[in-house]
């Protein structure tokens, strides 16, 4: 017996549709799943505890990290309704809603400074926004906003955990903000538009006062603070070995950067933790 001819077999075989809105979307961005999990564990780290609030608002960073991607892709549409984009987008929102204000509920409402967490997380987020809007989402600016918000799960991870928010919480917000913006910097240098090091050399210049000022002003402890030095080397090792960075596969890239994180997540963990740990 005769088989049928290819494009009947083709045309018998459905295709699957890989827009179809019941299919899951998830953020492609791997080194902000770094950034989110270094953060936050620093923050409960600094806690020295963690607890199923600290779990609860862990599921609540994610979402919100990942219900930001389908719906800066449908702003990206401009006009087009993209139903796929609306129901994950929807759906992540929801998830990240409901546990925020269960925590916010947990620790008072009106007066729990979560808000604070809370209002500078969805003003970047309109930031991030109206820059997709504009097709400006990859300049340097926007993306400092948006790395220094998805820092903020260090002190949301310490505020869930101890009930309380204190100023050198603040210092180690802003140590995660300048460790990871400085992969911002050495990232263009891949790029042939943006392949000067000036601007990294500017930034982890005013980084590292910044940093030392933290210290100076105890609001970051002077071990904690030496963390940021891994940036500074990464950077130095970047600039030593830059042809071999500009040119490698950008896998390699992905393990140095995830490598700095993690030595910086143990060099902060232990500058935290207590000096003896229980018998």
């Amino acid at each position: 017996m005769q088989s049928p001819p290819l494009e009947l077999n083709q045309a018998a075989t459905p295709k699957r549709n890989p827009q179809a809105w019941y299919r899951p979307i998830f953020s492609p961005e791997h080194g902000v799943y770094v950034m989110l999990l270094v953060s936050f564990v620093t923050g409960a780290t600094a806690a020295q505890a963690w607890s199923w609030a600290t779990t609860l608002a862990l599921l609540c960073a994610f979402s919100g990290f990942q219900a930001e991607h389908p719906w800066m892709l449908q702003i990206k549409q401009r006009s087009s309704f993209k139903p796929r984009f609306w129901v994950w987008g929807g759906l992540y929102s929801w998830v990240a809603a409901s546990l925020a204000l269960y925590l916010l509920w947990q620790q008072g409402f009106w007066s729990s400074p979560l808000w604070v967490i809370y209002l500078s997380a969805f003003a970047a987020f309109g930031i991030d926004g109206i820059a997709v809007f504009r097709r400006g989402q990859k300049s340097v600016a926007n993306e400092l906003i948006t790395f220094a918000a998805v820092c903020l799960s260090a002190p949301f991870a310490y505020l869930v955990t101890t009930g309380n928010l204190v100023p050198q919480v603040g210092g180690l917000w802003a140590l995660n903000a300048l460790f990871f913006s400085s992969a911002i910097f050495t990232v263009k240098l891949r790029k042939s538009k943006t392949h000067s090091a000036m601007p990294g050399g500017v930034f982890h210049a005013i980084a590292t006062l910044l940093i030392l000022a933290l210290a100076y002003f105890r609001l970051l402890d002077p071990l904690t603070a030496c963390a940021f030095g891994v940036a500074l080397v990464k950077f130095g090792f970047i600039l030593w070995q830059r042809d071999w960075y500009c040119t490698t596969k950008i896998q390699r890239v992905a393990l140095l950067e995830t490598s700095m994180a993690l030595l910086f997540l143990v060099i902060v963990a232990l500058s935290l933790l207590p000096a003896h740990l229980p018998a």
